[in-house]
């Protein structure tokens, strides 16, 4: 069998993207595994199908590239959100569903895509770092210089001790900068189980970490290694940040068909 695919990336997170509305593809855990392989596949962090939810405009069905049902994925959504937008589906804002719950979302004039997160109500302290849950778990850890940091060894660490082995985490470096409502971002993210150029939900759990305003508006810009995106949020109090929306661009890189 031939499937028809769609390849996106956001600041370089890669997806293969499957129109999947009239429920034809059902793909196994293997078969996801080998198209999302770089060498002997399409190659992508990720697989996605579209499907059709009555009451919102879509489901976006998220897996990692190991071949399992994922959590939540920022950039994912955003070049999902372009996806339906090129397949002729136009909205001011859009309504979808995601495996944590309902989502909005927007394109700009200029293509760049805003998501809507979910709230996030408490930061955990761990060891001197950070957990975050931005509909996918995340560990943040301060450092120095870290565009020469040990992303890969030091993730794999993380992800893979005791605390975290069964169900995974993703690690995030963060970096501070001279000015307060910008920061640097480096992940390893679970599933893929390597360093990715971008994590959306990543960069979002960094940029509530590092806000600026102790109440009220916030606006941080993030860099990775793909390229920059941004994270506007309200934070009321300690433990409550809200409007959570991740912006930046979102882009098809090409398609095709692969063999089932």
């Amino acid at each position: 069998m031939k499937i028809p695919f769609f390849k996106y990336q956001g600041t370089g997170n890669d997806f293969i993207l499957i129109d999947n509305r009239k429920n034809e593809y059902f793909l196994s855990k293997e078969q996801i595994e080998k198209i999302c392989e770089r060498r002997f596949g399409i190659g992508a962090d990720g697989l996605m199908l579209l499907n059709e939810r009555p009451g919102y405009d879509f489901e976006m069905k998220y897996y990692n590239a190991d071949g399992k049902e994922g959590s939540m994925c920022g950039n994912g959504g955003r070049c999902m959100i372009k996806f339906v937008y090129h397949l002729g589906i136009h909205r001011e804002q859009y309504k979808f569903l995601a495996v944590d719950g309902p989502h909005e979302a927007e394109i700009d004039i200029d293509g760049i895509v805003s998501l809507k997160m979910k709230d996030v109500r408490t930061i955990k302290r761990f060891h001197g770092d950070y957990i975050v849950d931005t509909g996918s778990p995340h560990y943040i850890k301060m450092v120095n210089h870290v565009m020469e940091y040990e992303v890969y060894k030091k993730g794999s660490e993380i992800r893979h001790s005791k605390e975290f082995e069964d169900e995974g985490i993703n690690v995030n470096f963060v970096e501070l900068t001279d000015e307060p409502d910008k920061i640097i971002v480096r992940t390893y993210e679970r599933g893929v189980e390597d360093e990715t150029l971008s994590c959306g939900t990543g960069v979002t759990a960094s940029a509530l970490v590092c806000y600026h305003n102790e109440n009220g508006f916030n606006e941080v810009e993030v860099k990775t290694l793909g390229g920059f995106l941004s994270v506007e949020f309200d934070k009321s109090d300690e433990t409550r940040y809200e409007n959570i929306w991740l912006c930046g661009p979102a882009e098809k890189v090409y398609e095709g068909t692969v063999e089932i």
